[in-house]
């Protein structure tokens, strides 16, 4: 590999962890991991880790690389996948912020296989990889690389900087107990509370965001049919 192609990985490796790791943000999603898997055992928790991680690179890697596709095939926006998003994540910080949650002494018993089944949704789809986060990740898809050499680099570097994401989501979350019992429940249900209450004008800004996007769309077609016809 020469220098141009070290150079070339570098900068979609780059762009690929700065413009979806601040957002998928695992640090901030870990206590929401760690209430909504209450109940579980320490090797079922462990087992969500990897299967969360998993899945959050499975969907990032499809949003880049047939989001747009995706989306032209449903007749779809990404402002429209922002509003209806930014509506699921708003309930579900709207309902952590709101739900009492017992202490880990006083939660009952959640079977394995229960639990597994959540760790697309809610665990993976909107807890760590939310619509802002599918929503950039289809931007930067649409960026394409010209050439086959290029869009080689390109996809490598995703994976590169994908999978680097995927290891700090597992690791964010395969702690998230052992932090949990350090910090304690109340510090626990504080770091929650705000955590809900993040992700639910995470939500707001995401749906703001849509609605402006779609703002001068809706305008124009006012405009035009408020307008009268000029006589000939």
């Amino acid at each position: 590999m020469t220098f141009d192609d070290l150079r070339m990985l570098i900068g979609p490796f780059l762009l690929v962890v700065g413009s979806l790791l601040p957002i998928v943000n695992p640090l901030g999603s870990a206590p929401i991991f760690l209430v909504m898997t209450r109940g579980s055992d320490e090797a079922t928790r462990h087992k969500l880790a990897v299967q969360v991680a998993f899945n959050s690179f499975i969907l990032l890697f499809a949003s880049m690389v047939f989001g747009t596709l995706v989306l032209k095939l449903f007749g779809l926006s990404v402002p429209v996948v922002q509003i209806a998003g930014g509506a699921v994540l708003c309930a579900l910080g709207w309902n952590l912020l709101n739900k009492d949650q017992p202490a880990p002494t006083d939660a009952e018993p959640v079977p394995g296989e229960v639990m597994i089944a959540r760790a697309f949704y809610p665990l993976t789809l909107p807890v760590t990889v939310d619509p802002g986060a599918i929503a950039v990740a289809i931007t930067v898809g649409a960026n394409h690389a010209h050439g086959v050499e290029r869009v080689v680099i390109a996809i490598i570097a995703s994976i590169l900087g994908l999978g680097l994401i995927a290891f700090t989501v597992w690791l964010a979350y395969h702690s998230a107990e052992r932090v949990a019992r350090w910090l304690g429940h109340t510090r626990v249900m504080v770091i929650l509370r705000l955590s809900a209450f993040i992700v639910l004008c995470i939500g707001v800004e995401i749906m703001w965001n849509g609605i402006k996007a779609l703002a001068p769309e809706i305008t124009s077609g006012n405009a035009a049919v408020t307008t009268p016809a000029k006589a000939p």
